[in-house]
């Protein structure tokens, strides 16, 4: 029975010989233009980079990136009991070279007082490696705010004091210990914590980089950021010129800030000299000798891997392709740069609106103030308020690196950080005349960095550039670890601090008590 009638209803479908026909190309036409839609769309997802336009939108970048739901923290989320009064004695720490090492050295010294229950005294900044400048700790940053800020945390003193034992006075002499670079915490609950307590006080030289920063335990990176971004505050001279120079900028509207880092000591360290006359070469190879250990170093090997700082015109052609004009206004933060006026022409011709702070206010007192780690220290507030920063060449242990972290817990400021290992065949292949398609290329790259937004740290990147996500947190978090912190997290602390010093008065009272009695 199922037989006739399939028949018929196949009979009434086809419609004979002509109707099948007809169905079978009308089906054959589907399935090709079907597998053309296909193989067409996979082209282009293939080769969207080449095929289609890259396009930067200028006018998001001035405004301050995307925060994922994330806001800058620091404060404790778990028990943070305040410092204990006894310690085990005075930590004294040198910090060496500029000022981005000595601000990590101080934040790695906080924590190593912290992690060995230690009286921190004031660190001590190096007055010869860098800046041959003795302006000191207390001619730098505000030195009250810096123990106040930090008083749920160490103990801080300006100097070891002196005791008095049996009838004299008598001073604590710093037992001086050379810690193991990137030392892990074990080194100090162990081998400094066992001399500080034999001696009551050490003193740790050289202090750059000698605490691992990678470290197991959220609480502590945290500590890192409440020193860092809240407890270390330039002096108010200093703030109020960087202040000013920053009004006078903002008074025309947006502008960038660079850090050009096109100086001699960059350059020689690189090794990237072919760029350079003779006698410059002569110059940079004499330095890198006195200065740096003994390495081949071939310029076009080194050029070729990015790792050549950016020239000044090459900083020009990326902000032109990325879509800025030469009305931009761009405050430049660098040291002599090497080459001259040669070098920076080829900016200067594309963007005419270069300042530094001594263009914007040539007053005496800007003049005056703004050498060593002043002119640093002035340079790093106006980088770190403008509303986009550049970095030529964020390498280990420079100016740079604390800027990139900074601006991201100030609120994910626009950073542009060029690819200088993506953009370097493309240089190469304008140097050799193939400038066709030049500025599509680069957007293409530049498209693939981060703009100052949230992102993991991947290695090599340092903590101190980027503390996402230890020091940051989400109101409405789908992991617990990133909740927010009480709104009355100070109120909390404060009350701890409040109950250690009654504590500490009340075992005073007893103890005096005790020997009144005897």
């Amino acid at each position: 029975m199922r037989r006739p009638g399939l028949h018929r209803q196949h009979g009434k479908q086809g419609g004979g010989p002509k109707g099948i026909y007809a169905k079978l190309t009308i089906a054959v036409v589907v399935l090709l233009i079907c597998t053309l839609s296909l193989l067409f769309s996979a082209t282009i997802s293939g080769n969207r980079g080449s095929l289609e336009p890259s396009e930067i939108n200028v006018e998001e970048l001035w405004e301050s990136a995307n925060s994922g739901g994330w806001r800058p923290s620091s404060a404790p989320r778990s028990d943070w009991p305040p410092p204990p009064r006894e310690t085990n004695g005075y930590l004294r720490v040198r910090c060496n070279g500029g000022l981005n090492q000595q601000r990590s050295a101080i934040c790695n010294a906080v924590l190593a007082a912290r992690i060995m229950n230690a009286t921190l005294v004031l660190p001590e900044l190096d007055a010869n490696s860098f800046w041959h400048d003795d302006s000191g700790f207390q001619g730098i940053y505000d030195v009250e705010h810096f123990i106040q800020t930090l008083k749920y945390d160490v103990r801080i003193v300006e100097s070891i004091p002196e005791i008095r034992k049996n009838g004299k006075t008598k001073k604590i002499k710093a037992h001086q210990l050379r810690p193991p670079r990137d030392a892990p915490i074990s080194w100090y609950t162990t081998t400094a914590l066992k001399k500080m307590q034999e001696h009551g006080a050490i003193y740790l030289t050289p202090f750059s980089h000698r605490l691992a920063e990678e470290i197991d335990n959220p609480e502590y990176q945290r500590l890192r950021c409440r020193v860092n971004y809240h407890a270390l505050r330039f002096k108010p001279n200093i703030m109020k010129l960087s202040e000013l120079i920053v009004d006078k900028l903002r008074a025309q509207g947006h502008f960038m800030s660079i850090h050009l880092r096109f100086e001699m000591d960059m350059l020689a360290f690189a090794g990237c000299f072919d760029i350079f006359n003779p006698e410059e070469q002569s110059i940079l190879r004499d330095y890198r000798k006195k200065n740096f250990a003994e390495k081949r170093l071939v310029y076009k090997e080194r050029r070729a891997i990015g790792k050549c700082p950016l020239t000044p015109e090459e900083v020009g052609l990326i902000l032109r392709a990325m879509g800025f004009d030469n009305s931009t206004r761009i405050y430049l933060a660098a040291g002599e740069l090497f080459g001259g006026e040669r070098f920076m022409k080829p900016f200067r011709d594309l963007f005419p609106r270069l300042e530094n702070h001594s263009s914007v206010d040539s007053s005496e007192e800007l003049v005056t103030n703004t050498r060593g780690l002043l002119g640093s220290a002035v340079d790093y507030m106006v980088c770190l308020l403008s509303d986009i920063f550049m970095p030529t060449y964020d390498g280990p242990s420079n100016f740079a690196n604390n800027l990139l972290g900074h601006r991201l817990y100030y609120g994910f400021r626009t950073t542009i950080r060029p690819d200088r290992k993506g953009l370097a065949p493309i240089f190469i292949d304008r140097e050799n005349g193939q400038t066709a398609g030049f500025e599509e290329a680069v957007r293409r790259v530049m498209l693939k960095t981060n703009f100052g937004g949230p992102h993991k740290r991947v290695p090599p990147e340092s903590f101190y550039t980027n503390s996402w996500p230890e020091c940051f947190c989400q109101v409405s978090p789908e992991n617990s670890a990133h909740k927010c912190p009480p709104d009355n997290v100070l109120e909390i602390l404060d009350s701890q601090l409040e109950n250690e010093v009654i504590n500490d008065s009340e075992a005073l009272a007893q103890t005096n008590s005790s020997r009144t009695e005897r």
